[in-house]
């Protein structure tokens, strides 16, 4: 494929992705996360986690329109952004990602024993850690009054920087590897 001269991103609503998924005229790609696809995502997906995506990993199916998706499309932006830079022009974004899907009222694959969402690891991590340390803080040194700081920094910097190092840890766990 060329690269295009336009690097305007395109859009596809979910009313028109539920038609191609019934034509089969559509290669689905889930750009999120391994434990947020094993707890849900659109049938026919396949996953290409953004930490790891490479547009070259994309076989392209003869007849067969290229859509990427996220939650709610920010990662899947960054693909494809990706994807322009390494000369694909023969894609599309799905509007609102998988929260969209959702509210059209579309169907997902859903697997009730896949782990808890990464944002909910970083919360229970992350407050556990600011509970300790105020603890200890007030009942062992004031000194571990500083992990409760820490922790409150970083997750200032996750805020401005759209960047979470706890769930890039939290992703290489094991069991949020799985799909």
């Amino acid at each position: 494929m060329t690269k295009s001269m336009n690097s305007q991103l395109q859009l596809i609503d979910t009313a028109t992705v539920q038609q191609l998924i019934e034509q089969e005229k559509i290669q689905l790609i889930d750009v999120r996360e391994p434990s947020e696809y094993t707890a849900e995502h659109i049938p026919q997906a396949q996953l290409l986690p953004l930490s790891k995506f490479q547009p070259e990993q994309i076989s392209l199916t003869q007849g067969k329109e290229i859509v990427i998706y996220c939650q709610s499309g920010n990662r899947s932006n960054q693909a494809a952004q990706k994807l322009v830079n390494s000369g694909f022009i023969e894609f599309r974004q799905l509007e609102g990602g998988i929260t969209a899907w959702k509210q059209s009222g579309y169907p997902t694959k859903i697997n009730k024993n896949a782990p808890i969402s990464l944002m909910r690891q970083v919360q229970i991590v992350a407050g556990s850690l600011v509970f300790t340390g105020t603890i200890l803080g007030a009942f062992v040194s004031p000194w571990f009054l500083i992990l409760s700081g820490f922790v409150g920094a970083g997750l200032v910097f996750a805020g401005v920087s759209n960047t979470c190092a706890m769930a890039m840890l939290l992703a290489k766990l094991p069991y949020n590897q799985r799909t």
